[in-house]
C-alpha cells in the first residue's frame, strides 16, 4: 500500500512539472522584457515561465528525495524469529 503512495505522490509531482502552466508574477523590467520579445515574434516568455516553474519544484523534489531514502533506511525490516513450540511456564 506504502508503495502504491509513494508511486502516487511521484507520478502528481512528475505531472505537476510536466504540465504548461503560466506564471504571472514577474519584476517590471523583466514583463516589459518579455512583452517586447512576444511583440517581436520570441519566445523568451516561455522559457521565463519555465524556468518559474522548475523553481517551484525544485524544493518539492528534494523533499520527495529525502522522504524516499528515509523510507528505504527506516522502514520495517523482514527478521524471522524462530522460537520454539514448547509450552511456557510462567509460574
Amino acid at each position: 500500500m506504502m508503495k502504491k503512495l509513494i508511486l502516487a505522490l511521484m507520478l502528481s509531482g512528475v505531472l505537476f512539472v510536466v504540465m504548461p502552466f503560466s506564471a504571472n508574477a514577474q519584476c517590471p523590467m523583466c514583463k516589459s522584457s518579455v512583452e517586447s520579445s512576444i511583440n517581436e515574434g520570441g519566445n523568451k516568455g516561455r522559457g521565463l515561465n519555465n524556468g518559474i516553474l522548475y523553481l517551484l519544484a525544485a524544493p518539492y523534489v528534494a523533499v520527495a528525495g529525502v522522504g524516499l531514502m528515509w523510507y528505504r533506511n527506516y522502514r520495517r525490516k523482514n527478521i524471522n524469529i524462530n522460537i520454539p513450540d514448547q509450552k511456557l511456564n510462567l509460574n
